[in-house]
């Protein structure tokens, strides 16, 4: 018996086609843009006391439903996605609220930020109401099995996208996902410890082949179970790439020493892997490939300049990695690559191979690599677009000092230049030393993440920005000075405040979400405030970013009064900076363990009108009772503002 009437369906205007609407919320919106967003955020605001009081009340443990024919089975699949991601952003999803909410019309299914509440009963009700899924997150879901996951996929033939990162999952998870999900492209498997790289074989081959692996676009598995010795995870994973032409996304441990294997062809050392495991030797895997790519590059020639294949259709839109167009640059990164591979193009512009060729992948985005593999990696990955790199276990022996490593990175990074998008590196060295190397990777960055960098001066700084002035998003954690860079100079704070000096400050104009985050001690208060030249570098860098949405900076070794006085009163702009008031875009401020003072929380405050979130904690010039008072101003806003204080 049903617990709610269903609403009668209202009938549509003649000749009005049912428009698809795009799920635009995000939980930075300051308000909702439309009509249908502000109902679907008072539907969230009265979840709890109003929409499933009476069911969670009465019915949510005294029986199983099924299905509920209730209050949001009539909304469209799109609005149901939006509301649910509503509630999840604001901490809102309960149990009941999801009984409620799983509904046929559902595609996309993100229980991420509620893990807790996946339990088994839940699979259950997912199995039974939801069969269309194509999206499926289910990332740090403890409280299910390994048997509960392979009923649950069972049951999902639609799937395009699913996350299972941080569960139980384990190898019979990953055939039943082979077997019984044909169309998916993209699986993150990354902190599940009961898979071995070797249980990702099925992916690629099974015996008799049932998925179709052409389709399969994007694979991570970082942290996940250990392999019986180092050797059987590295065959695992050249498996993979030889047999999945179409990966463009891998994030596995072990992928710049398979790529080291391929290009070398040091194929004889895996054949007692693959000969327990039961799957095809590596050396015939590159035999088929080469073949392959000989055939393919074949039909093209004898096209006659047209192509004779048709290419597949896009990634889905979350997915995509937008190509990049050749320049000059990159012309001679792609010559300079033919000269040493033995691939070429020919008069009509078609690319050649000869016997000694190598086979290459689709990557476009790998994670996972150390330094001593960049070179190996390139060869066989020429088209990445995203990469993150671990210098630190290149020289984990102490076998290169930070320079040698530095021209080394420059070298591989160059190789790239002017196709990456996005770098993230671990390195154990001087921010000056990495400076050339982002300079060889080249200006087409967007976003760049440095850990483990040690400060030297805010010249290296400076450079970063000149190098990389595309950039939407940067994060830095650096090492602070471990001596005072200014001298004994008290009156650092009041220089270069000329206004010709600051209009000859780089910018990063484009810039959405910066962090700077220097290391401290737990047992330290307060950073030393050894650094007050950083003052001009903070100026240029949240002055010129008009656009900036999301700012941290964690134990600033300056004081951040002059900083934020300085770009909030000074009428100076830096080089190429918008003209637009600066920080107009800012919503979300973190400021832990940082020197302010509550005069300068409050302008930020007054001037930030879309400011949703304020983390001041461990800020020690700030007292119990100016939290009270910026909490009472902040009721008065027009926008919720969270305050956050310890």
């Amino acid at each position: 018996m049903p617990l709610f009437r269903q609403l009668e369906p209202t009938p549509e205007r003649g000749g009005q086609k049912k428009k698809k609407r795009k799920n635009e919320w995000t939980e930075d919106e300051d308000k909702p843009s439309t009509l249908i967003g502000l109902c679907l955020q008072s539907l969230a605001e009265n979840m709890k006391e109003m929409w499933v009081k009476d069911y969670a009340q009465k019915y949510m443990d005294q029986y199983f439903f099924r299905y509920i024919i209730g209050p949001f089975s009539s909304l469209p699949g799109e609005l149901l996605e939006e509301l649910l991601c509503i509630l999840s952003s604001r901490n809102l999803l309960t149990r009941a609220a999801l009984h409620l909410l799983l509904l046929p019309q559902l595609s996309c299914l993100s229980l991420a930020s509620a893990c807790s509440l996946v339990n088994a009963n839940l699979c259950s009700l997912i199995q039974i109401r939801c069969q269309n899924l194509q999206s499926l997150d289910l990332s740090g879901a403890q409280n299910i099995s390994a048997s509960v996951l392979c009923e649950l996929l069972g049951s999902q033939r639609h799937l395009r996208s699913l996350s299972l990162a941080g569960t139980l999952c384990d190898q019979r998870v990953i055939s039943v996902v082979c077997r019984q999900c044909p169309k998916l492209k993209h699986l993150d498997v990354s902190r599940c410890l009961h898979i071995t790289p070797a249980g990702l074989l099925p992916l690629a081959y099974q015996e008799p082949l049932v998925k179709n692996s052409n389709t399969f676009r994007s694979l991570l598995a970082l942290d996940i179970g250990l392999a019986e010795n180092e050797r059987d995870a590295v065959a695992a994973v050249a498996f993979l790439l030889l047999s999945l032409p179409g990966l463009q996304r891998l994030a596995v441990e072990g992928l710049g020493q398979a790529c080291d294997l391929i290009q070398n062809r040091q194929f004889e050392v895996t054949d007692e892997f693959t000969n327990r495991e039961g799957v095809p030797c590596l050396k015939d895997m590159w035999a088929k490939r080469t073949q392959e790519d000989r055939l393919k590059d074949s039909s093209l020639l004898s096209a006659d300049g047209v192509e004779s294949f048709t290419l597949e259709g896009k990634i889905d839109e979350w997915l995509s990695l937008e190509e990049s167009h050749m320049d000059a640059s990159e012309t001679t990164r792609i010559n300079e690559w033919t000269e040493t591979s033995g691939e070429g193009y020919g008069k009509d512009g078609c690319r050649t191979r000869d016997c000694r060729d190598s086979v290459t992948t689709s990557l476009k985005d790998v994670q996972g690599l150390s330094l001593d593999t960049l070179e190996a990696v390139g060869k066989i990955c020429p088209d990445l677009h995203v990469l993150s790199l671990d210098c630190l276990q290149s020289n984990a022996h102490g076998n290169a000092d930070h320079f040698e490593q530095a021209t080394i990175l420059a070298r591989g990074l160059s190789r790239f230049s002017g196709q990456l998008h996005s770098l993230s590196l671990q390195f154990a060295g001087l921010l000056s030393d990495v400076v050339p190397a982002l300079r060889a990777a080249g200006s087409h960055m967007l976003s760049l993440t440095l850990e483990g960098i040690r400060a030297d001066g805010h010249t290296p700084l400076l450079e970063l920005i000149h190098a990389c002035p595309r950039l939407t998003s940067l994060t830095v954690h650096l090492d602070p000075p471990s001596t005072n860079l200014d001298g004994d100079n008290d009156d650092a704070e009041d220089e270069g405040e000329d206004e010709g000096l600051l209009s000859n400050l780089p910018c990063l104009p484009h810039l959405r979400s910066l962090t700077l985050n220097f290391s401290l001690d737990e047992q330290q208060m307060k950073p030393a405030l050894c650094w007050r030249s950083l003052k001009g570098v903070l100026w240029a860098l949240l002055r010129g970013a008009s656009l900036l949405q999301k700012l941290s900076l964690i134990a600033v070794p300056c004081r951040l009064d002059p900083v934020f006085k300085l770009v909030l009163n000074h009428p100076a702009k830096p080089l190429r900076a918008l003209d637009s008031p600066p920080l107009h875009c800012l919503r979300s401020v973190s400021l832990n363990r940082s020197d302010i003072t509550m005069e300068t929380v409050v302008h930020i405050v007054n001037a930030c009108r879309r400011l949703s979130h304020l983390d001041l904690s461990g800020c020690w010039a700030m007292t119990l009772s100016n939290i009270t008072k910026l909490q009472c101003k902040s009721k008065r806003r027009r926008h919720t503002l969270q305050i956050t204080w310890t």
